[in-house]
């Protein structure tokens, strides 16, 4: 079926994006305060951050400005993320772009000018600050790396520029790719972006989604060199930018902001591969014993375990679940679910031109915007109460904290999230003694949740660190050189268990993430942290709960080991990994027991 324009789509399953400007209006009236809050800031303070009072007067206004840019940068940019086609919603988006990369380079002076003042000053602003001690903080960390004001002036004008990349990217994957149907025995099949993603690559019926991989990758391919130019410009731009901040590798560049050490990131990523892979080869040869598959084929990995018992799940259904299943984090918790449904922050619909994936964006100061798109399965509701974690996240951070202190780490931004798809876990299991509901949820578990973050993502980190020391050391990549990477990353993960077929290796055109830094290894660094939060919220209750929700309010007030320290997790050391590893595993096992009860009771 072919997927309707924006236009078409039910108004119900769209976001509201009134509740940031209930008019236009309202809009252009906070652009007109914007500048005006700039050309303030640039008369009052440039030049004048001599003390301390300065500064953190300064501060205030420069948090008022952020706030007010946070807003409207949602509101245009949300409108294009639904509608890539929307020639009028992509040009107010550049028009945004060009006027922040105006006034961001106009009041660079502030951290620069901060950075200029004696220690003295610095330490006594610091000790005055409310709202912005964390900010003050951060700036100090970064003296090292901080160029001259003109320098940083320059850079902070080329900010539009730099995400020329990833515009290209999105412009290529959901503007300009324009998918034929295929035919399989005689029967046509349309074919896009989130068709293949969202419904073929759960198709029960082998030959046609096999035969939607291989259509799906034809067309694809032919963009290949286009989406490969675009990703080496943005890896070449951050190498450059990591020397003239006197990075030591980029590595050290792009993982400053994370507040983590190059340990850290390399140990997701090498014990992954190496204690992760045997358990999922095992689930991979579960599914091909389950569907009878004569081979099993990187096109077939997304199957359910069950081919006949997939339910199928309403949006209404989908908010009594979601409820319930998060009931835990208590009422507050789920009066924020019910808002969400309630007053739509959320994007089900879908249509051409749409991003595709899911996220959440949070403006300070108003409520949250989640995207996906709806296909009735349970893998959505999953996807839901995923983007809810990040939702639940910042309402509670961006109530308890000034904007300075609700910058998040990367390292840690996937904890909130993952951890509500294993509480929703939870709950269904308590559901029903049923072996092949339990196993349906156990399967849900891991071909969602583990195979989402500690699979696919995993994937992209290893494939992005091999293409970062590329350029580390000064060369470049281009269409062949990543798909080799990526071709020789997938068959060290799944061995001889999974047969790497063409196409497989293109799976680097397919996401977004690339652009975005070290982000992909984030999602089983997260998730690391977020099970095993979960369990112990499973064995210790409301003391557990009550110690994630201090986590929650504490936004960037600590950096990633100190908020898992306070959800009872030590990450300075690789045993909540391990034990995370060990506990896929013991999913495995149990899932493979109760395939051999199902099949016993068959007879």
């Amino acid at each position: 079926m072919e997927l309707a324009f924006r236009k078409d789509v039910p108004l119900e399953e769209t976001w509201n994006l009134s509740l940031i400007y209930d008019t236009e209006e309202a809009y252009q009236a906070d652009i007109a305060k914007l500048k005006a809050l700039a050309d303030e800031i640039c008369e009052k303070y440039q030049g004048k951050l001599t003390t301390a009072e300065a500064i953190l007067s300064c501060l205030d206004k420069y948090e008022e400005f952020l706030i007010l840019s946070g807003w409207v940068s949602n509101y245009a940019g949300l409108a294009v993320e639904v509608d890539y086609l929307d020639g009028a919603a992509l040009e107010r988006d550049r028009r945004n772009q060009a006027m922040f990369a105006e006034i961001e380079s106009r009041l660079s002076f502030i951290r620069s000018e901060i950075l200029e003042q004696p220690e003295q000053v610095l330490e006594e602003a610091v000790s005055q600050a409310t709202r912005s001690k964390g900010y003050l903080a951060d700036i100090l960390r970064e003296k090292p790396h901080i160029l001259s004001a003109e320098t940083e002036r320059v850079l902070a004008a080329f900010q539009q520029s730099f995400g020329t990349p990833y515009e290209i990217y999105n412009i290529t994957k959901l503007a300009d790719m324009k998918f034929p149907s295929f035919t399989v025995n005689g029967k046509e099949y349309p074919l896009g972006y989130s068709l293949f993603e969202d419904d073929y690559e759960y198709e029960r019926d082998t030959e046609v989604r096999r035969a939607a991989f291989k259509a799906f990758s034809d067309k694809i391919r032919q963009y290949e060199n286009v989406t490969g130019a675009a990703y080496n410009a943005c890896v070449t731009q951050e190498k450059v930018e990591s020397r003239l901040r006197g990075h030591q590798s980029v590595f050290d560049y792009l993982l400053f902001p994370q507040k983590v050490n190059r340990e850290m990131y390399d140990r997701q990523i090498d014990l992954i591969t190496e204690k992760l892979a045997p358990h999922m080869r095992r689930y991979a040869k579960l599914i091909q014993k389950i569907y009878g598959l004569e081979k099993m084929t990187f096109a077939d990995l997304k199957l359910p375990l069950d081919p006949d018992y997939d339910p199928k799940v309403t949006i209404a259904e989908s908010h009594k679940q979601v409820r319930e299943g998060l009931a835990v984090l208590g009422e507050d918790y789920v009066a924020m679910i019910d808002e969400a449904y309630e007053k739509r922050w959320i994007d089900f619909a879908k249509n051409q031109g749409k991003c595709t994936g899911g996220f959440c964006s949070s403006p300070y100061g108003k409520n949250s915007f989640i995207l996906l798109s709806w296909n009735d399965r349970m893998s959505d509701v999953f996807t839901i109460a995923h983007e809810l974690g990040h939702a639940g996240h910042f309402r509670a951070a961006n109530r308890s904290q000034s904007l300075f202190d609700t910058d998040v780490s990367g390292y840690f931004i996937e904890a909130p999230s993952t951890m509500n798809e294993i509480l929703f876990t939870q709950h269904l299991l308590k559901s029903s003694e049923d072996p092949r509901f339990k196993r349906w949820v156990l399967g849900s578990l891991i071909g969602n949740t583990y195979y989402h973050n500690f699979v696919t993502h995993l994937r992209e980190a290893w494939y992005q660190r091999e293409v970062y020391k590329i350029i580390d050391e000064g060369g470049s990549v281009d269409a062949e050189t990543l798909s080799d990477i990526f071709r020789k990353n997938l068959e060290l993960f799944w061995g001889d268990a999974v047969e790497i077929n063409e196409g497989a290796e293109l799976t680097w055109m397919r996401q977004p993430h690339y652009y975005m830094g070290l982000y992909s290894y984030t999602y089983s660094a997260g998730l690391t942290v977020a099970t095993q939060a979960a369990l112990r919220i499973q064995r210790e209750g409301a003391p557990a709960v009550e110690d994630w929700k201090k986590v929650l309010k504490a936004g960037s007030t600590l950096d990633p080991l100190g908020l898992a320290k306070l959800a009872g997790i030590d990450i300075s050391t690789d045993k909540p990994l391990l034990d995370t590893i060990d506990y896929i595993g013991s999913v495995v096992d149990e899932i493979q027991r109760l395939t051999e009860e199902i099949e016993a009771a068959k007879g």
